[in-house]
């Protein structure tokens, strides 16, 4: 009956014998229940593994039966915490397969289909970016790379984004830290803040992407030149692991009125942890300059840093010392 929660028949016949009979011992529900005495361990080990026992002090018996209301309890909880790990597990495998397409979205083909359509050059973008804002009902998310824009290109953005935010629409942008050092940047955001505009900030970001209603996706097709081309994603599956790529990047990103998290002297900023991580994945310092927004040379500098702290003598080393002090996963 109770296989569901993740305990077997003998399991559960042993722990129903148990609140029968609280005084048996191993001999005792061995006779009662027809089995032997190291069936009845390896159930007892399965209800001990369960929290369906506890050491008593009774002499000769050493284990009690808990209460069924308070057993019932602790398999459901048992339950609801394997579907939320596994839900996680879902999240990743959607953001992780969300993050290929993304990379891999400049060998899509050129004709187009229900699924998909190209855009070639930065007018058509920009036509066809224009369409879809003019159609969005509910929402637009938003991840933009690249560091600080331009004082031109921020300003030309404002008319439509007051379009948007007037007709109830929500907008979520996650910016590079980098432009919390660039005024004119950091005045723009401010600005769509105060207009109803959701902002925040990451150290890196992998690819410039617009989501429309969780409906419609556009990517670049060239992820070093952002203006040669776009393509236009609406496969179900496709916009709804690049939605969960958003998420996950969305609830680790810190708002732009917020300050930086402060980290003690023994943990690592969040940059430090990203540019650790692309370090470890094999990205140059140029690539590592371009996910973060920055200059070539302070991707060298953070890169130098990071080998002082970790008291290593190479980037591979580097590599290892940051599996070994549990900065980075230690698997492959």
């Amino acid at each position: 009956m109770l296989d569901v929660l993740g305990l077997d028949a003998e399991a559960e016949s042993i722990y129903r014998r148990m609140l029968a009979d609280p005084r048996a011992g191993v001999g005792a529900l061995a006779a009662a229940l027809g089995l032997t005495e190291e069936r009845v361990r390896t159930g007892l080990d399965r209800l001990s593994e369960l929290a369906l026992i506890q050491p008593s002090g009774r002499e000769g018996i050493g284990f009690r039966a808990v209460g069924p209301e308070t057993a019932m309890e602790v398999l459901l909880a048992r339950q609801q915490a394997e579907l939320a790990a596994q839900q996680l597990r879902v999240e990743a495998s959607r953001a992780a397969a969300a993050q290929l397409i993304a990379e891999c979205s400049a060998f899509r083909p050129t004709a187009t289909d229900a699924a998909s359509e190209q855009l070639n050059g930065p007018e058509m973008i920009r036509e066809r970016l224009a369409e879809l804002a003019g159609s969005v009902r509910h929402e637009v998310a938003t991840f933009a790379p690249g560091g600080a824009h331009t004082e031109e290109d921020l300003r030309a953005s404002r008319q439509p984004n007051t379009a948007l935010l007037e007709r109830g629409v929500q907008m979520r942008t996650v910016y590079l830290d980098s432009v919390r050092n660039h005024r004119p940047t950091l005045d723009h955001v401010t600005w769509l803040n105060l207009r109803g505009g959701q902002v925040r900030t990451v150290p890196e970001l992998p690819i410039r992407m617009i989501i429309f209603d969780r409906q419609q996706a556009v990517l670049p097709i060239d992820t070093e030149d952002a203006r040669a081309g776009a393509v236009v994603l609406r496969g179900a599956g496709t916009v709804a692991a690049l939605c969960a790529l958003f998420e996950g990047v969305w609830a680790s990103a810190i708002p732009v009125g917020d300050a930086p998290r402060c980290c003690d002297t023994d943990e690592m900023a969040p940059h430090e942890l990203a540019v650790l991580k692309m370090l470890a994945q094999g990205h140059t310092d140029e690539a590592i300059a371009k996910r973060m927004g920055v200059s070539p040379r302070t991707a060298r500098r953070f890169a130098a840093n990071l080998m002082e702290r970790l008291d290593a003598r190479s980037r591979f080393e580097a590599g290892v010392h940051a599996v070994q002090d549990g900065w980075l996963p230690a698997t492959r």
